[in-house]
This record gives structure tokens, sequence and C-alpha cells, in this order.
């Protein structure tokens, strides 16, 4: 049955391997069950449910990644749209996170509708891979941000809007120790250095009274605080339709990205390095974006850890079916997800922002009508706490500065188009 399934010997591959790869992905991914919770609750969301959420979530794209795909991709979700609708649509905009679940569900539904009727090649082909590098650049800024206040080493200041704060208590000295931990394990290639990062972190934390541990295992918590809570008729108002697209918008690139960058990895591109069978691995991303904004999460996506799985082997879509019945195992694990403090998941914000800003490296900075909408659009995403602003500035900056250098036919229609609805959402409903 799993040959007929998943085609192993097709992909030169085994049973054992396939399993073995999958248990790689889920302990570099694993973070996200102690990280997405703590985020999310935040803003008011049940900690028990959202747990509940993510880890469901994760199973179901990841299962529907590999049965329907066929691909050794695993989903969860994602980091970066966690921070933004945590941090800008409820945290700064004022939404509640009811209207912004719904806002999630309809991104989900408009990504499931351009897979199938081919506009997200249209969208992604228009769009200068500059600007591409700029916004996963401006993510990770914000996410190590998100990383620095979490964890005390930032506060705010009404003078100079941020300063230093007391390096002496246990967030900053726990933090910064969980950091360096991680980037010594993640360069000595130890498999889950994240989640070890956190969970020794954690076990000084309570060792040292700092946080308190009520068990580690349990039935799994109740999802009635976020089950169907989600709010679609609210996420329809017109201040949301920025966010919404920001929502689209951010995971499209992620998934697209991810997808590309990690079947390459894997050889499994055709020759013309395409992918085969990719409306299904959206598929897989769409619909599960959907379901977890039924479930009460944010935006589902591929994980680029995949990529540790395929280094161990892993080729085919029983990868990713091992990963969400790993995730379904952890269900069983919230008094141990709920122990965890804000300053044992902030080095992991950090580590994955580290990894975001890499794409910078690929700029072309002697181009200064290149370079200049890069950095404007990277750095309004943390300086203006949102996602949605660092996109519409980067589109904004990049289409004037073309026109006014006399470069107009570096930009295409869709550049056009955008650039003039974010001009009109800034300026008119802002």
């Amino acid at each position: 049955m799993l040959e007929r399934l998943f085609q192993l010997e097709a992909n030169n591959t085994n049973f054992r391997t396939e399993v073995m790869a999958g248990i790689t992905t889920f302990l570099t991914m694993a973070y996200i069950f102690f990280v997405n919770p703590n985020m999310l609750a935040e803003i008011g969301m049940d900690h028990g449910a959202v747990f509940v959420a993510t880890c469901l979530a994760g199973a179901i794209g990841s299962v529907i990644m590999g049965v329907i795909a066929n691909y050794p991709i695993a989903l969860a979700p994602g980091m970066g749209l966690n921070a933004f609708f945590t941090y800008t649509v409820v945290g700064t905009m004022g939404y509640s996170w009811e209207v912004a679940l719904g806002a999630v569900f309809i991104s989900g539904f408009l990504f499931f509708a351009m897979s199938i009727f081919k506009i997200r090649e249209w969208i992604i082909n228009s769009i200068p891979m500059p600007l591409r590098s700029a916004i996963s650049a401006g993510i990770g800024l914000f996410l190590a941000l998100i990383a620095l206040k979490n964890a005390g080493i930032v506060v705010g200041n009404p003078d100079t809007l941020v300063t230093l704060g007391n390096l002496a208590q246990p967030g900053p000295i726990f933090a910064t120790l969980g950091f360096i931990l991680i980037v010594a394990l993640a360069y000595r290639k130890i498999t889950g250095a994240v989640m070890i990062g956190i969970l020794l972190i954690t076990g000084f934390s309570i060792a040292m009274g700092f946080s308190a541990l009520n068990g580690v295992i349990s039935m799994p918590p109740s999802m009635v605080p976020t089950l169907l809570k989600l709010d679609i008729a609210g996420a329809f108002d017109v201040g949301l339709i920025s966010v919404i697209f920001a929502f689209l918008f951010v995971d499209l690139f992620d998934t697209s990205g991810t997808l590309i960058g990690v079947a390459q990895r894997a050889n499994l591109v055709d020759k013309d390095g395409k992918m085969p069978r990719l409306g299904r691995a959206l598929l897989a991303d769409s619909t599960s974006t959907m379901a977890g904004a039924c479930m009460g999460t944010s935006t589902t996506t591929s994980f680029v850890e995949s990529a540790a799985g395929i280094a161990a082997g892993g080729r085919t879509g029983l990868t990713a079916c091992t990963v969400a019945v790993l995730f379904l195992l952890s269900l069983f694990f919230a008094p141990l997800a709920s122990a965890v403090p804000a300053y044992a998941t902030a080095p992991a914000l950090f580590f994955v922002a580290v990894l975001m800003t890499s794409g910078l490296a690929k700029i072309d900075w002697d181009d200064l009508t290149v370079a200049a909408p890069v950095v404007v659009a990277a750095l309004a995403m943390p300086l203006t706490f949102s996602i949605a602003n660092g996109i519409a500035f980067g589109f904004i900056t990049w289409t004037a500065i073309k026109l006014l250098s006399g470069r107009w036919k570096d930009l295409n229609s869709a550049m056009w188009v955008l650039s003039i609805l974010f001009i009109i959402k800034l300026g008119f409903f802002a």
C-alpha cells in the first residue's frame, strides 16, 4: 500500500529512511507549538486551544501534502504571519482576534482560488526578485524586534521610542544564553537545535524557580474557546483589505519559495526547473490555512525546515505524513508547552530572523533603484510594526523610483496596479 501511495522505489527510498526523515523534520520545526500559542495568547486567545489548533493545522496540512502531492514537505502555522496576526492586525490596528481569523480564512480561500485559476504564477512572476528578498528580510527584522521585546532586552521609552531594558533580569539573561546555544547547535548541525534550546532554557528557568511546570503529559486541552470563532463578515471591513492581501501575499511567496527551494534540494523538479504537482502542493497550503483559521490559529504554510528531513533522505509524502503523526502525538504535551516562558521562545524568534535576513546578500547594492526600495521595505516593517505597511512602502517606492529614474520599462502591469492600490489604501484608508 505504501509503495502504491508514495512510490518509494521509484524515488529511490524506503520506509525506514522516510520515517527517520520525518522525525528529523519534526524535531527542527516542533518549536512552533511552543512559540505560536505563546504569541497568540498575548492578544487574549486561549493558550491551550491555540496549542491544539497549531498541532492539528500542522497535521492536516502535512498529511494533505504527503498524500495528495507526495512531497516530503511539512506544514504548520508560519513564523512572521503569526507575528503580523498578533502585533499588527490585533495589537496595532485594534481588530479582534475573531476578525483576524476571518481575514486568515479569506486569504486561504483566495489562495485556493488562485491556485486553481493560475493567477499565482502571474503575480509571482510580476514581482521583482529583490522585492521578494526585501519582504523576507523585513519579516526577519520584524521578528527580531519582537524577540528583543519579549526577552526584555528592548523596552519602550517615551523620548526615544525604544531603549535598553534591565539586563540584570532573568529574561534578558536566559534569552541571550538561549540564542547563543541555538546558533552553536545549529552550526554543529545538531538536529532539533531550536527545540533543544527552548527546552533547555525552560528547564533552567523551572529549576531556578522562575517558571512552573504543572506536568508534562495530559489529555489535549479543549478547542471550544477558539473553534469556529472566526468572524468572516467582520473581515470584509474596508480597512482589512490590505491585511487580507498581506496575509495572502506573504503566504504566496513564502510557500512558493519554500516549495521550489526544498524541491530543488531534493531533485524533485523537472528538467525545466519546475515542480510537478505544484498545484496539489498549493492546495495543501490553502486548505490547511482555512482549516487552521476555523480551529483558531494564524496562517498555515510550508516550512523551510523540511530541508532537514530531505537532507536525511526524505523524498516522498511519507516523510510529511510522519510529521503529521508526530504533530498528533504532540497534542498530549500541552502542560509542557504552557510552561515555556516568553524569554525561552524569544531566542527561537531571533534565530529565525537571522535566517530570513540572509536574502539581503543577493541584492545588487550598486543599483540605487533596487537598493533604496529594498531598504525601505525591510525597515518599514519593524519600524511601523506592520508587514503590510512594509510591503506597501516597498512597492510604491520601487515604482516611483524606477519611473523617475527613466527606467519605467523595468515595471510591469502588476507593479503599476498594486502600487496604485497601495497609495489609495495608505492615503484614504490608513
